[in-house]
């Protein structure tokens, strides 16, 4: 919690970083009630006391599996930082935690267009699962 305040500013980067309005007063108020109710995990990297990263992943859970997963959701490294392997140690933070957690993995979704991330996750372990497709609603 008392790296709430920067926290929210390197989340409203990243929410930046994927065409939204910047709003670091929400992003603030977002992440306090995700912790404050257990509804995340959040691991951050820090160099020289400052937060340079952070990963934000959501339990789910696999019917099939009849096992917990997680969704890592958010992956944001100060640019400055990046190429450093910033972005491989949260990863592995979050392998941890599923290990940890006994779940039976981990999911992420990129954009296709996210050059930097497409080559990342693969080098982290991570497989394209192309055995099912997508689908998003939108509400109103």
């Amino acid at each position: 919690m008392n790296d709430l305040p920067i926290l929210a500013d390197l989340f409203n980067l990243y929410r930046i970083f994927y065409r939204k309005e910047p709003d670091t007063e929400e992003a603030e108020r977002f992440l306090q009630e995700r912790m404050h109710n257990n509804e995340s995990v959040i691991f951050v990297a820090e160099e020289n006391e400052k937060l340079i990263g952070f990963t934000q992943l959501y339990p789910q859970f696999s019917s099939t599996r009849m096992k917990r997963s997680w969704l890592l959701n958010d992956l944001y490294v100060l640019k400055e930082f990046r190429g450093r392997g910033v972005a491989k140690l949260l990863m592995d933070a979050a392998k941890q935690l599923a290990n940890q957690t006994q779940s039976a993995g981990i999911l992420l979704e990129t954009e296709k267009s996210n050059a930097i991330g497409n080559r990342l996750y693969p080098s982290a372990g991570f497989a394209i699962y192309d055995q099912t497709n997508f689908y998003w609603w939108e509400a109103r």
